[in-house]
């Protein structure tokens, strides 16, 4: 990837990992922030302290606050913002991004207005179809990417030589990437692991154990997996890296914003001063929102997001929501496997 151009939009913690990754593999990083001082910093002390403490960042990384200054000769361009302000940043760079430039997405959420997928957002804001846009996602923490940790993710998309290039961009010795058509899957895989998050850090938070950790995770894969269908998501996608891979280390991680949210609900605090107190954007709070309509919409049952919904949103204790699940009308663990039963008999 020498004397590649890559632009990262925005250079939040997770735009910063994945810069660094380009540029470990030779490409020229510009990342793009709305704010000066944060790009000056970058450039000077080759830090971006607010978001990675304690890393210094390659030399082929710098910043700008000219959105099309950013954009300029790009090969690549990466979308990293919350997703709250993907459509925003998608708005300011439609127009500036050359013809022939990949489009990568690695947000993990829906818009809350609208309930659309990310790559949906960029298709409409970029006027590209939505078939060339790559999704990467999976178990990825930054702080752990930027030290080189192994790490392995999905690039997913309709095309398969837009995310075999982009895997190309990405591969390297510490980050592995695998291919992936399933975009559906691997969006809403993204995006709902991050409501089980936070019930993860409620049920650790009011010290209930591994156990109950243990089902909650399995029991959100099986919601996960029964919206991601009901959207025209293949179920093997959520066995794979973007599905169980996310899921697990969002839920059990020190890294985790969604599970340390979840935590200090449990602990007392209200969701307003949780959100103040992280200075990050949670992404878990504003998809269980958008996943509660989404259920609703698709008639798809989604007994945990319902449970967090009320506690983030309606006042219920982290107490009486646990109760709740735990009291529910008798059931099958599998559909599957109840039709194959009604079938036998």
């Amino acid at each position: 990837m020498e004397n590649k151009r890559a632009a990262v939009l925005v250079a939040g913690s997770w735009g910063t990992a994945l810069a660094t990754v380009l540029a470990d593999n030779g490409c020229d990083v510009t990342v793009w922030t709305r704010r000066a001082e944060q790009a000056d910093e970058i450039n000077r002390h080759h830090t971006n302290s607010t978001y990675l403490p304690n890393v210094v960042l390659h030399e082929r990384i710098r910043a700008v606050t000219d959105m099309a200054e950013a954009l300029i000769g790009a090969d690549i361009v990466v979308f990293a913002a919350t997703s709250s302000s993907v459509r925003e940043v998608a708005r300011k760079a439609a127009g500036c991004i050359p013809q022939n430039a990949y489009v990568v997405h690695a947000v993990k959420g829906f818009e809350r207005d609208t309930l659309k997928r990310i790559s949906t957002i960029l298709a409409e804001e970029l006027a590209r179809p939505e078939s060339s846009i790559v999704v990467l996602s999976g178990p990825s923490h930054a702080e752990e990417v930027v030290r080189r940790c192994p790490t392995t993710v999905v690039a997913a998309s309709m095309s398969k030589e837009a995310a075999e290039a982009v895997q190309d961009y990405f591969m390297n010795a510490y980050f592995r990437v695998y291919t992936n058509p399933d975009v559906i899957g691997v969006e809403v895989a993204g995006a709902i692991k991050n409501i089980i998050a936070l019930g993860a850090g409620l049920s650790d938070g009011l010290g209930y154990g591994d156990n109950a950790k243990a089902a909650l995770i399995t029991r959100g894969l099986a919601e996960i997996g029964r919206l991601g269908q009901a959207m025209g998501a293949q179920l093997l996608t959520f066995a794979g890296l973007a599905g169980v891979g996310d899921l697990v280390v969002t839920c059990t991680s020190r890294h985790s914003r969604n599970w340390r949210a979840g935590s200090m609900l449990a602990g007392g605090m209200s969701l307003d001063e949780v959100l103040a107190s992280m200075g990050m954007a949670v992404e878990g709070v504003g998809t269980t929102r958008a996943a509660y309509a989404l259920s609703r919409r698709y008639g798809v049952p989604m007994p945990i997001t319902e449970q967090l919904h009320a506690v983030l949103f309606e006042g219920k204790p982290p107490k009486a929501a646990v109760e709740a699940l735990m009291g529910r009308v008798r059931t099958h663990e599998s559909e599957e496997v109840a039709k194959a039963w009604l079938e036998a008999e």
